[in-house]
């Protein structure tokens, strides 16, 4: 059997790509994941060199004195600088060269490069991605972040692909887990791109944000350097799959944690 067509089974056949959701899946709650970000087990001195090298560049101008003038900084420049295209799932320095040469990259590689410049920047971060209940394998997912502001004592959402925020009546931006309280009680939301270079499609929001039928995940667990490690040594000879299933079998993998829905009931 050819390797592609074996690579597509184990991760987009129907049964293996949910048994894989269903192994990394954990029900959750508000408050559990209330003290988690991405910076504890992801340290400034684990982070590559090459991000630390465009980081001066981000900032050549000089650092805002705000949390949140910074992140908008690096979303901003990031997004100004990449294009997207096809998904990468290569090590993170190998990643964000191949994305500002405008050689690829999908939502969920701009939310991890951005990960990575937050810790830099001392700003604590986390990952979302969004499914759908019931789960529909047609919708393909979408990745975000979400950064705590001391500015305004608070997580809030931020979306590095679209930069993005959502706020309600106030101008005080509204975090995940406020997003989707909001919207299941029909409260009335608005949303804001803050790049006048970039012109937003209204239909993503919609299908990735609006929509009731989905439901967000938080990201748990991600180990940068071990990813890093990983798939440096395996990604020239296996298959990424098999790298991640490597991973999860040594314990050392991210999982999902669902702190709105019951994960078993939408995967039912």
């Amino acid at each position: 059997m050819p390797l592609k067509k074996l690579h597509w089974i184990f991760k987009r056949h129907p049964f293996l790509y949910l048994t894989r959701f269903r192994l990394l899946s954990k029900n959750s709650d508000i408050e559990d994941i209330g003290s988690y970000d991405y910076n504890q087990l992801n340290k400034e001195e684990d982070i590559p060199d090459y991000f630390f090298e465009i980081n001066q560049e981000i900032f050549k101008e000089g650092k805002p004195k705000t949390d949140f003038l910074v992140v908008k900084r690096i979303t901003l420049w990031l997004r100004d600088h990449i294009k997207g295209g096809p998904g990468l799932s290569e090590p993170s320095e190998k990643a964000l060269k191949t994305m500002l040469a405008g050689k690829g990259g999908v939502c969920s590689d701009m939310s991890q490069i951005f990960n990575n410049f937050c810790v830099i920047n001392q700003i604590k971060v986390r990952e979302w991605g969004t499914t759908t209940a019931p789960f529909n394998r047609n919708y393909g997912g979408h990745s975000f972040n979400e950064f705590y502001s001391y500015e305004w004592g608070k997580w809030i959402l931020i979306d590095p692909s679209w930069n993005l925020l959502f706020y309600n009546g106030t101008n005080v931006p509204l975090s995940v887990i406020e997003v989707y309280q909001h919207l299941r009680q029909d409260v009335p939301i608005r949303y804001d791109s803050f790049n006048p270079n970039r012109e937003l499609v209204i239909k993503n929001v919609y299908k990735n944000y609006l929509n009731p039928s989905i439901t967000p995940f938080l990201v748990c667990d991600y180990s940068n350097k071990t990813y890093d490690t990983f798939l440096e040594r395996t990604r020239p000879f296996l298959p990424v799959f098999m790298t991640h299933f490597a991973i999860y079998l040594l314990n050392k993998s991210y999982h999902y944690r669902f702190p709105l829905d019951d994960y078993n009931k939408i995967f039912s």
